[in-house]
C-alpha cells in the first residue's frame, strides 16, 4: 500500500482460476463425506434452489436478497445504458466500487481470476440475515462467498454462481471506556475498546476513534479496506512497528459458523476459534459480523518523511542500497518508524516513511546522517528533497483538516451526499479497480540487518532491481516492535516469521481496470505475462538472501505453491484442526484458504478429505 500522498500532505501542513495447489499426503485418504456434500450446485443444475426457495430466503432476510448483474453487463463497444455510464464515471472511486455488490476493488489477475458477480447476494443488515444466508447455502449445497470491503487481491470476495453474504451495511461503531470480553469478568481487566460492524471501512473506524474520540486503534493503511477482512488476515497499518497487528488487538468477535450459530469468540469463550480468526484468513472459518478491538492513547505527533535519491551509475546505486540498509538498521529500526523505502529499477531510492511519537525536529535529526552522506558525493542527486513534517496525531485521518491545509492529498467520495469523512490517500487511488499482472512478497528476517550480513542483503536487493523494483515495508515486519506487541502477535495465527521480520518485501505490477464487459481495449495479456515473469525473476534474486521467507496472506502471489507454509508456517496444522471442528463439510472456501486443498480450484468439487 502506498502512503506517498499522506507524506505529501504532511509536507504541506504548516505546523480465470489458477491451477489447484498440490494436495498434502494427509489429505489423500478416502473422503468420509457423503456424495451429496462433495459438490456444490450451479444455476440450472438439479438441486439449484427454486424460485419459491429464493422467495423464502428473501422473506427471511427482510427483502434484502439481490439478484446480481455487473453494471458493465450492458456495455457495448463504447458504452451503453445508465448503469454502464455510471460505473465508468466512478471507476476510480473505491467507495462506489464498494457499494456495488456485483463489483470488487480489484478487477482481476492475469491467468488467475476476473471479477464476476455472484448469482444472488444477501445485503445483510443484522446477524440474523447472515445466519439465514449461511443456513440457506448449507441446506442447498451452494458456493458461499463473503464480502465486506471487497479488497481481496486473490479474488476471494467474489465467485460466479455463488451466494454472496454482503456485510457492507453492517457498519455500526461504538466506543467503550471499559470493555470486558464476554465470560472474561475477573480474568481480564476492563480496557478502552471499540466495537465495529463487519462492513465498516477503516476510515469509519479512524474517524470515530481518532478524529472524534481522541484515541488510536491499530488498523490498515488504506482507508477503504474493510475492518473485518484486515483483522482476519493479520492486519498491518502504518504504525504496526509500535502498535502491532490489528489481529493482535482483537478482544472479541461475533462469528456465524457453518452450522448457522452466532458464536461469541474471545480468549475465554471459543478460544480456539478466536485464535484462528486472528490471522487465519477471511472467509475460511465463518462470517465475522462484529469485532471489538482495543484502543490506545494517541502520541502527540504522527508524521512523514518523503523524497528520492538517484544514483548516476550501477556501482553507485549498489553502494547507495548498502548505505540505506545500514542507515535503517542504525537509525530507523525501532517502533517510531513505519511504511516503506522503495528500490527502483531506474537506480532510484524512494523514501515514503511515517513516524509516531517524534517531533519534526527529532525526525529531521534522525535522517541527517544519510543526507549528509548523499550530499557529500557527486554520484547522487536528490531528485526530490527528503523532508520531514509532523502533524497533531488527532488530525491524521481528519478529512476537514486536510481539506484546509493540504487539499488534493486526500481524495473524497465524489458522489452527491457522500459522507464528508469518506476519503482515501491519493497515492492509493492507483489500486482502485486495478488488474494485477504480478504480486510477490517475502518477509525478510532481522538477521539480515546484522553488520556481517548487510552486504548479502544489498547484493540481493540490487540484483532484484535489475528485473523489477521492490519496496521494503518496514511496518509489515514486527522485529523491533515493543515486547508486549510481539507477545500479543505471537498469540495469533499469523505466520510466526513476522515476529522476526524487519520488513515485508513487495514486488508488484498492474494495469488499468479490466472488469469483464467494460468497453474499450482489453488487457494486453502477453505484455502482462512478460511483466509477471520479470517479477518472478526479481523475487528469485531477492530470495537469495532469504530462501525460506514466508509471505503475508493478503499481499502474496496467487500462484504460491507451498501456500500453507508460506502464509501460516507452523500454525497451519492447528488452523486446519479448527477448520475441521467448526466447518467439517467445508462450507466456507476461498482460494488458498485453510482447508481449500480439499476442493477444486473453483471451490465447487471436493477432491479429497479435509
Amino acid at each position: 500500500m502506498k502512503r506517498r500522498d499522506l507524506l505529501k500532505a504532511a509536507l504541506a501542513i504548516p505546523l480465470l482460476p489458477g491451477l489447484l495447489s498440490g494436495i498434502p499426503a494427509m489429505a489423500q485418504a478416502a473422503d468420509p463425506l457423503p456424495a451429496r456434500l462433495r459438490s456444490r450446485v450451479r444455476p440450472g443444475e438439479p438441486g439449484w434452489p427454486s424460485a419459491a426457495d429464493w422467495g423464502r430466503l428473501k422473506h427471511d432476510v427482510g427483502g434484502r436478497l439481490l439478484k446480481l448483474e455487473s453494471p458493465f453487463a450492458g456495455c457495448g463497444p463504447t458504452s451503453a445504458g445508465a448503469a454502464c455510464d455510471e460505473a465508468l464515471k466512478h471507476l476510480d472511486n473505491p467507495f462506489y466500487l464498494g457499494d456495488q455488490p456485483a463489483l470488487t476493488q480489484t478487477s482481476g489477475w492475469v491467468d488467475a481470476w476476473t471479477s464476476q458477480p455472484s448469482a444472488y447476494a444477501v445485503a445483510a443488515e443484522s446477524t440474523a440475515d447472515v445466519v439465514a444466508a449461511v443456513n440457506f447455502a448449507r441446506e442447498h449445497h451452494l458456493r458461499l462467498v463473503v464480502k465486506g470491503g471487497g479488497h481481496s487481491y486473490q479474488g476471494t470476495s467474489d465467485a460466479p454462481d455463488s451466494l454472496l453474504v454482503w456485510t457492507r451495511h453492517m457498519n455500526e461503531i461504538s466506543l467503550h471506556d471499559a470493555f470486558t470480553a464476554q465470560g472474561c469478568a475477573g480474568v481480564q481487566a476492563p480496557q478502552p475498546a471499540v466495537s465495529i460492524g463487519a462492513g465498516a471501512m477503516w476510515i469509519d473506524a479512524y474517524d470515530a476513534v481518532t478524529t472524534r474520540g481522541g484515541r488510536y486503534v491499530q488498523g490498515g493503511g488504506c482507508t477503504t479496506v474493510g475492518v473485518a477482512g484486515l483483522v482476519q488476515s493479520g492486519g498491518f497499518g502504518s504504525f504496526s512497528k509500535r502498535y502491532g497487528t490489528a489481529a493482535a488487538g482483537l478482544l472479541e468477535a461475533e462469528i456465524v459458523t457453518a452450522d448457522g450459530r452466532a458464536c461469541i469468540a474471545n480468549a475465554c469463550t471459543h478460544p480456539d476459534l478466536f485464535w484462528a480468526i486472528k490471522g487465519g484468513g477471511g472467509g475460511s472459518l465463518g462470517v465475522v459480523t462484529r469485532l471489538t478491538l482495543r484502543t490506545r492513547e494517541l502520541p502527540e505527533f504522527f508524521g512523514g518523511v518523503s523524497g528520492s535519491i538517484k544514483a548516476v551509475s550501477d556501482a553507485a546505486y549498489r553502494a547507495l542500497i548498502a548505505r540505506v540498509i545500514g542507515f535503517y538498521q542504525s537509525s530507523l529500526f525501532n517502533p517510531h518508524w513505519g511504511e516503506q523505502i522503495g528500490f527502483g529499477a531506474d537506480n532510484t531510492v524512494r523514501v515514503d516513511m511515517v513516524f509516531q511519537g517524534l517531533s519534526q525536529a527529532q525526525a529531521e535529526q534522525a535522517w541527517a546522517p544519510l543526507l549528509e552522506w548523499v550530499r557529500a558525493r557527486k554520484e547522487y542527486e536528490l531528485v526530490k528533497p527528503i523532508q520531514a513534517r509532523a502533524l497533531p496525531a488527532r488530525h491524521m485521518w481528519d478529512a476537514e483538516f486536510f481539506r484546509q491545509h493540504a487539499p488534493g492529498v486526500q481524495v473524497g467520495d465524489d458522489r452527491p451526499g457522500a459522507p464528508r469523512n469518506h476519503v482515501l490517500w491519493a497515492g492509493d487511488q492507483g489500486q482502485v479497480g486495478w488488474f494485477i499482472h504480478g504480486f510477490k512478497s517475502a518477509w525478510l528476517p532481522a538477521s539480515l540487518l546484522r553488520e556481517e550480513r548487510q552486504a548479502r542483503l544489498a547484493d540481493a536487493l540490487f540484483a532484484c532491481t535489475r528485473h523489477w523494483g521492490v519496496g521494503l515495508h518496514f511496518n509489515k515486519g514486527l522485529a523491533g516492535a515493543p515486547k508486549a506487541e510481539l507477545a500479543a502477535a505471537r498469540n495469533t495465527a499469523t505466520n510466526p516469521q513476522v515476529l522476526d521480520a524487519f520488513a515485508l518485501a513487495i514486488i508488484a505490477g498492474d494495469g488499468p481496470p479490466a472488469f469483464p464487459g467494460m468497453p474499450g481495449p482489453k488487457p494486453d495479456l502477453a505484455h502482462a505475462r512478460e511483466r509477471a515473469a520479470a517479477m518472478g525473476r526479481a523475487i528469485a534474486a531477492l530470495r537469495q538472501a532469504a530462501p525460506d521467507a514466508g509471505s503475508y496472506v493478503s499481499e502474496s502471489d496467487y500462484f504460491e505453491r507451498d501456500w500453507q507454509h508460506a502464509f501460516w508456517g507452523a500454525n497451519y496444522p492447528r488452523l486446519a484442526a479448527v477448520k475441521r471442528r467448526y466447518d467439517p463439510t467445508g462450507l466456507f472456501f476461498v482460494h488458498h484458504g485453510v482447508g481449500s486443498e480439499a476442493w477444486s480450484a473453483d471451490g465447487f468439487t471436493r477432491v479429497a478429505s479435509g
